[in-house]
């Protein structure tokens, strides 16, 4: 993987002809049909190539746009590339270490695109969708590069893939918006997204009359049968009220203030994790369907591969805790957000928090399970950020937790730990201090 990366880097260096100008490459290698990604920051010297691949020394010779490079790794094992760049990519063979056997190589087929430079600071970026994704996916090329500090304003469709002027644009199951590639992110950070408005872009949304099996006690199980028809709801932008579409009798009246949030968000997942269903939820994200992913505070996630890869959609005008009508209220939406990356600072789970509280969702196949997550990542967010023991997080925990349940509805569930701010000592460590732009 190192070598991989080093190749690009190497080709990068070729395309622009830039003596001692470091750049930085995504490789990707096929090992058996498996996607590996990995960052190469190289410079060339004449015909002399140098820098590092993921921290494995790179050194190379270029020869026109034909490279021969060696990277080699903590243990001495060297890995030998040989590539042709041409017009910031690059196509050729890596022979690698085999891992089952070290001083055997085995030949892969490598390629690398160049991350472009930046260009003044922090941007504002619009972007307009031309296709969606239905899985979190690494292999799925990038829709944008952005940098630390860069706002994207663009918009995402309902869960049923139908857009804002009620056209169908991509196949039902929480199609997302993305990938965008977050240059300077590598596995081991922790992506930082600030979300700054949501924002329905149609004048409806749809659900479900129905009630999920995991909140139906056995009685109304039977009842529950003749559920399931699907309510449309008016969103009234002005009054900033949802109501069902031709309600009677106790709900002739019935409308509920809208609180817009993202449904999905996630990162990709890491090497080896095929693609996962935008359905489906862990340790990068997913379909967290938690409904404190609002405008006014901020997601943390682990950055598991080269950019993040970062996709968000399935966006709810409303939902109640849990989701637990199967579909909350279902709907397109403007999305503005800026992102940023704490260097070096990996999580477990992901993290939300709003001006007034902590909160880190724990996502498994059960709620015991899931609680457990919540409680661990709640538990290393207090020692990281404000330098607490173990002992002092306990009493803590046995004072000032709250529980909530983000999501029922889906093949896992979500259990939100929440502390409140104003009960903590003070943070030892902040967003600013730890973030590095590279």
């Amino acid at each position: 993987m190192s070598l991989r990366c080093l190749l690009g880097a190497l080709c990068l260096i070729a395309a622009t002809g830039s003596a001692d100008a470091a750049e930085t490459w995504i490789i990707r290698t096929d090992l058996w049909g498996n996607p590996a990604f990995a960052t190469a920051t190289l410079a060339i010297d004449g015909t002399h190539i140098r820098g590092d691949i993921d921290g494995d020394r790179v050194e190379g010779s270029a020869k026109g746009a034909d490279w021969q490079l060696a990277a080699t790794d903590a243990q001495g094992h060297v890995s030998r590339y040989a590539v042709r760049t041409v017009a910031g990519k690059f196509a050729g063979t890596a022979d690698l270490p085999d891992p089952n056997n070290a001083s055997v190589l085995a030949r892969h087929n490598v390629t690398a695109w160049r991350v472009p430079d930046r260009r003044g600071g922090a941007q504002i970026v619009n972007y307009t969708p031309v296709d969606y994704s239905n899985t979190w996916n690494a292999d799925r090329p990038a829709v944008l590069v952005v940098w630390p500090g860069d706002t994207i304003h663009t918009t995402t469709l309902d869960s049923g893939g139908v857009d804002e002027h009620g056209k169908t644009r991509a196949l039902f199951g929480n199609p997302q918006t993305g990938p965008f590639f977050i240059a300077g992110a590598v596995p081991g950070d922790t992506l930082v997204v600030h979300i700054r408005r949501l924002m329905p872009n149609r004048h409806y949304a749809d659900s479900l009359d129905t009630i999920v099996g995991r909140a139906l006690t056995t009685p109304l199980v039977a009842q529950a049968e003749s559920l399931g028809k699907p309510v449309r709801w008016i969103l009234d932008r002005k009054t900033f009220r949802a109501r069902p579409e031709g309600a009677t009798g106790a709900l002739a009246h019935y409308s509920v203030p809208m609180k817009p949030m993202l449904g999905g968000l996630a990162v990709a997942p890491g090497f080896g994790m095929p693609p996962i269903s935008t359905g489906d939820t862990g340790r990068n994200g997913g379909n967290m369907d938690f409904n404190e992913v609002v405008a006014g505070n901020t997601v943390y996630l682990p950055v598991q591969q080269p950019g993040a890869l970062l996709y968000f959609g399935d966006a709810h005008a409303l939902q109640g805790d849990g989701e637990t009508s199967q579909y909350a209220l279902e709907t397109s939406m403007d999305v503005t957000l800026t992102v940023d990356v704490i260097k070096g600072r990996s999580i477990t789970m992901p993290r939300v928090e709003s001006p007034d509280e902590l909160m880190v969702l724990g996502q498994a196949g059960s709620l015991d399970e899931a609680l457990k997550a919540a409680s661990g990542g709640m538990i290393q967010w207090l020692q990281q950020d404000y330098g607490l023991t173990l002992s002092q997080a306990a009493q803590v925990l046995g004072t000032a937790m709250r529980y909530s349940v983000p999501n029922l509805a889906g093949r896992s569930v979500g259990v939100a730990a929440r502390i409140s701010k104003s009960l903590l000592p003070p943070r030892r460590i902040t967003n600013h201090d730890a973030r590095d732009d590279g």
